[in-house]
């Protein structure tokens, strides 16, 4: 397994297809919460189970404000299918061409097999990285990291707010 990027770290922003005339930028989510979840390929029996649980957790996501997007080596044409097949309620981006360009930014591309890891990462409403964990490509890392990661940063947020406030005139 690689290293993927560490909390702290600017999250490398891209351009990805969500559908064949259709982009989404990570520029384009700024403000709020995102959890990007690389995966290896749309229709290998954990990478469907991994996204039926972000689906199914979703309104969890929501209420930290937290945008879900899924991102493989798929086209946009394969995730299309896939997401409809899964219905799945959050975009997935296709890192096509040049094949894992934004997976390897990230340090989530698998080079002897062409696909991403199973990465996953919480990036904070400026940009940054706040969370990543690399899960073994076999295992369904669940949504339970994620949660918390995104527990901890509204915490964080929050106490950042009140110190914020406590200094103004004082």
């Amino acid at each position: 397994m690689g290293h993927v990027l560490a909390p702290g770290v600017t999250a490398p922003d891209f351009t990805l297809h969500v559908t064949p005339d259709q982009t989404l930028s990570l520029g384009d989510l700024r403000g709020r919460p995102v959890v990007l979840a690389f995966y290896p390929a749309d229709w290998s029996p954990v990478c469907g189970d991994q996204m039926a649980v972000y689906n199914q957790v979703l309104p969890e996501f929501r209420r930290h404000e937290a945008e879900v997007v899924g991102i493989s080596v798929d086209s946009a044409w394969c995730h299309q299918a896939f997401a409809e097949t899964h219905h799945l309620h959050f975009p997935l981006l296709a890192d096509f061409e040049p094949k894992g360009a934004v997976a390897r930014q990230y340090g989530a591309y698998r080079d002897g097999e062409g696909v991403c890891e199973r990465a996953l990462f919480v990036v904070d409403r400026e940009g940054l990285i706040f969370w990543s964990y690399l899960s073994p490509i076999a295992v369904n890392p669940g949504a339970d990291g994620i949660l918390d990661a995104l527990d901890r940063l509204e915490t964080q947020e929050t106490n950042d707010v009140r110190t914020q406030s406590a200094g103004v005139g004082g």
